[in-house]
Formats: C-alpha cells, sequence, structure tokens
C-alpha cells in the first residue's frame, strides 16, 4: 500500500510498503519497495548497471545486445504473454471494405519480421503467427490463414496493386507510437519494410508520451493507424481476443465488428471443456487473419536484469517481477 498519502509523486516515484491486514496467499519477504518512473529506458538501464536500481523489467533497445553479457546470471530473457501489432482503424481513407481488407493483407506480407526481431531487437522477439502468445495453452502456429503473417514481397505487391485497382493510394503510410517506449527503431523498421516492398511513403508518427497517444486513440480523433498490442490479464486465449476486438469492447480500438467472430468467442467463453473453447477460439483467429483488424507483429520476451544487493528475482508468465519474493542485503 501506499507509505503515506504524498507517497506518489507523479511521472517520478511511488513509495509502497506491506499492508498489514493482508492475508492472502503471497506474503511479502521485504517491507516494500519503490517504484522509479523513468522517460527513457536507457537511463534506467545507467541505473541499473550503476547500482542505483535494483530492479529492472524492460532492457532498453540500445542495450539489447549486450544485457546478457553485462548481467550474466542476473539477466532476465524468458517469455512472456505479450503480443505485439498495429492497429488500422476501418475509418481512415483507403481501409473501409475490400480495399481495406487488400491492403491490410498487403501491408502485413510486406513486413519482414524474422529480420526485424533479429536486428532491431537481438532476438528477444519471435514473429507473431497469431493474435495471442506461445506461453498460452491452446496457442497453434498452424492456423489457416497465418501465411499473411509471412514476409512475401511479390503477393503483397499483387495485393495492393487490386487494392490500387479499387482506388489509387495517396500520402504517406504512418504508424503512430509513444516516443518513451523506446519503440522508434522498430516502428522505422516496419515503415522500411513496407516502403521497399509496396513503393510508397511510409514511416512512423511520433507522440512525445504515451498518454497523449492513447488520449487521441480513446477520443477516435487520431488519424493514423498506431501502435498496439497486449499484456495478459490472465493465461488464456480469450483474453487476447475478446478485451480488443469484440464489439464495443474496452480496448476495441478499431472498432472492429463481426458477427461470425462475435458467436465463437461467445461459443468458446462457455465451453467447460477446455480443448473445445480454445478450438473455437482457434476458428475466432481464423476470421482475424483474414479481416486483420490489428497487424500481428511478434510475441514479446520479457527482459530485465537486476543489481548484485538483492536476491530471489523472479518474473511471472505475464512479464511482472513478483515483487513479494525479492529480498535484498
Amino acid at each position: 500500500m501506499l507509505a503515506s498519502p504524498t507517497a506518489w509523486k507523479h511521472n517520478a516515484k511511488i513509495d509502497l510498503v506491506v499492508n498489514p491486514d493482508y492475508d492472502g496467499g503471497r506474503q511479502p519477504k521485504n517491507g516494500g519497495l519503490t517504484i522509479v518512473f523513468y522517460a527513457d529506458q536507457g537511463a534506467a538501464y545507467a541505473d541499473l548497471l550503476g547500482g542505483n536500481l535494483d530492479v529492472l523489467d524492460a532492457i532498453a533497445p540500445s542495450a539489447l545486445a549486450t544485457f546478457e553479457s553485462d548481467l550474466g546470471d542476473r539477466a532476465i530473457n524468458q517469455p512472456a504473454a505479450v503480443f505485439q501489432s498495429f492497429t488500422i482503424p476501418a475509418r481512415l481513407p483507403h481501409f473501409e471494405g475490400e480495399e481495406g481488407e487488400l491492403r491490410r493483407q498487403a501491408l502485413s506480407m510486406a513486413i519482414n519480421r524474422e529480420e526485424i526481431t533479429g536486428v532491431i531487437f537481438e532476438g528477444t522477439r519471435t514473429p507473431a503467427s497469431d493474435f495471442t502468445s506461445p506461453v498460452i495453452d491452446g496457442w497453434s502456429d498452424s492456423l489457416k490463414g497465418a501465411e499473411v503473417l509471412e514476409f512475401n514481397e511479390a503477393e503483397a505487391q499483387k495485393l495492393w496493386a487490386e487494392a490500387d485497382a479499387i482506388s489509387p493510394w495517396t500520402g504517406t503510410f504512418e504508424v503512430a507510437y509513444n516516443a518513451d517506449g523506446g519503440h522508434s527503431a522498430w516502428v522505422d523498421a516496419v515503415a522500411n519494410s513496407i516502403k521497399n516492398v509496396l513503393g510508397i511513403d511510409a514511416a512512423g508518427s511520433p507522440y512525445p508520451t504515451f498518454s497523449e497517444m492513447r488520449t487521441l486513440i480513446t477520443n477516435r480523433t487520431i488519424q493514423t493507424p498506431f501502435r498496439s498490442g497486449w499484456q495478459a490479464d490472465y493465461p488464456s486465449l480469450y483474453n487476447f481476443l475478446g478485451p480488443l476486438y469484440a464489439t464495443g469492447a474496452g480496448s476495441n480500438d478499431g472498432d472492429y465488428s463481426n458477427a461470425d467472430f462475435e458467436e465463437l468467442l461467445t461459443e468458446g467463453s462457455t465451453e467447460t471443456d477446455l480443448k473445445k473453447a480454445n478450438d473455437s477460439f482457434q476458428e475466432a483467429q481464423e476470421i482475424l487473419l483474414q479481416d486483420l483488424p490489428a497487424i500481428p507483429l511478434w510475441y514479446q520476451n520479457v527482459t530485465g536484469g537486476y543489481g548484485t544487493d538483492v536476491q530471489d528475482v523472479k518474473f511471472g508468465w505475464n512479464s511482472v517481477p513478483l515483487y513479494f519474493e525479492i529480498t535484498k542485503g
């Protein structure tokens, strides 16, 4: 709980202490912790190396090539239920109806995920083959239609030309992202891949903070595609599908709606047999692979590390440190 009424300093830190009334199963082994907010991931990593930070839950892109050798057995690099994509609202010009479907598929096939995850992320990401995560029960890498997530220059150019026959493309394809989250390198790489394959102008569109970008997305006033993704609340395929793509769902920022998809979601969520439920969810994903309300990019490992003064640092399936187990001294 908060250490005091003034323990939360906006954009700076939160001081927490053990709640004496807590009687759950995760009894803290420490007296509390301070959560520190950084505007720059590189600064956070520098503090970890300098002994000014005990636990870091996201390694700066600039340090991905060296953090495991820097930290040795104090480096964390393990799969987590985190999925990265970008969303293209159907309300944007050129992305409605048949034209929009063709352009989404073309854009997806124009992205060289293997190259980007290898060069930009140093193997800490895995190219996506669905909309969920490999750490979730029922995940599959062989869904019908998943070839739309594979790099295919010729097919991408063909589909884009078919879309141009409906309505010629004009302007720049932009992907909005928050500059305070370490996303610029991969967004630029995705834009360059699209530019090189489709022969169009493509670029990242940075916003200074996550809050500023989210305000425009929530208000439906953003005029470009935008970075999106999901970190699971609980380990289920449904948690990656319902909150993001069900009609009117709280995180359905692209306002996607498909009655057949909804029917399969309902079927899976009311099924008591887990395998049958997952089968329904996978069928629902095959509809998503056709419609592409978001363009899946890759699954994210949790990359982090900890200092020499702390012990028992572990990260859960959802990439969050198990703070209650950490000891220091």
